[in-house]
């Protein structure tokens, strides 16, 4: 028996086109760039407006804090001051003694790169996909491919520029990776995302390497681009199995990525110029 009503054009036809537009998308990626660019300037100032609220949210709560809670605050960051001064002391004596090191070794001391604090503006809710939207910018000289950190360890990178924002991928998703060193023995790996905010997977470790539980994971600075030295993870289990050829390491990043809002950008990009000239002077 026929349908009275004609529904619309086949399933098998409707996959034929979806197929198609993808693939005349994927060609013409590179010159959809200008576009999307334009419609990113354009989606900014919803972006910006969908997060007045918190940050309303935010200034009445500071502005309806009580005088005890901000007199015990300031006695905690007092403390934390004097702590972080006698840290800073030694520092110096340290800096001092690497420079003297170096001296020695004839190796060029290293540059400080340009640093700036983002906000992050939205958490995308793709559950293939762990990165945020922070509110800086082609407009404050973000470039894709920018090292990404928070007061703990590494985030992750810039992926997507516009003009007034950027996205940053996180270290803990499936796609990203990042050449790591165990802090305690110069042993290098490469940490994985697994697609969960609290677990990388160390890939290719032999059976016999000296990694434990507990080890901290700093960015090693192969690649150029993560600085060297910076805290990324902290083993959290080490699986040795006979019948398998590698050892099965996970560990869990030293930023809370699930809280994370105050994000800190680098310039690498100016350090590996500045060392690129000097190699070549």
């Amino acid at each position: 028996m026929k349908p009275f009503f004609i529904r619309g054009a086949s399933p098998q036809y409707r996959l034929f086109l979806a197929v198609l537009l993808s693939l005349v998308l994927i060609l013409a990626n590179d010159r959809l760039m200008p576009l999307r660019l334009a419609l990113a300037t354009l989606a900014s100032p919803l972006q910006h407006l969908a997060n007045l609220p918190a940050q309303m949210m935010d200034s009445m709560a500071t502005n309806l804090s009580s005088r005890t809670d901000i007199l015990a605050e300031n006695q905690r960051l007092h403390h934390r001051q004097l702590l972080m001064s006698e840290q800073l002391l030694k520092m110096a004596n340290l800096q001092q003694e690497n420079a003297r090191l170096r001296a020695l070794l004839r190796s060029e001391v290293r540059t400080e790169s340009r640093r700036m604090v983002a906000e992050v503006m939205y958490v995308d809710r793709d559950p293939f996909k762990d990165q945020v939207l922070i509110d800086k910018g082609l407009n404050e000289g973000v470039y894709i491919g920018q090292p990404v950190l928070n007061e703990a360890g590494v985030v992750g990178q810039v992926t997507d520029v516009s003009p007034t924002t950027a996205r940053v991928l996180l270290i803990a998703d499936y796609t990203h990776a990042i050449p790591v060193r165990v802090a305690r023995n110069d042993v290098r790996a490469v940490a994985h995302g697994k697609g969960k905010l609290n677990q990388l997977e160390l890939s290719n470790v032999a059976m016999s390497t000296d990694i434990r539980e507990g080890d901290l994971l700093i960015s090693s600075g192969l690649g150029q681009r993560f600085p060297e030295g910076y805290p990324v993870a902290r083993v959290s289990s080490v699986v040795r199995d006979e019948g398998m050829t590698w050892a099965t390491v996970t560990a869990e990043p030293v930023a809370d990525l699930e809280r994370i809002r105050y994000l800190l950008l680098l310039w690498q990009q100016e350090v590996n110029q500045q060392a690129l000239e000097s190699d070549n002077g």
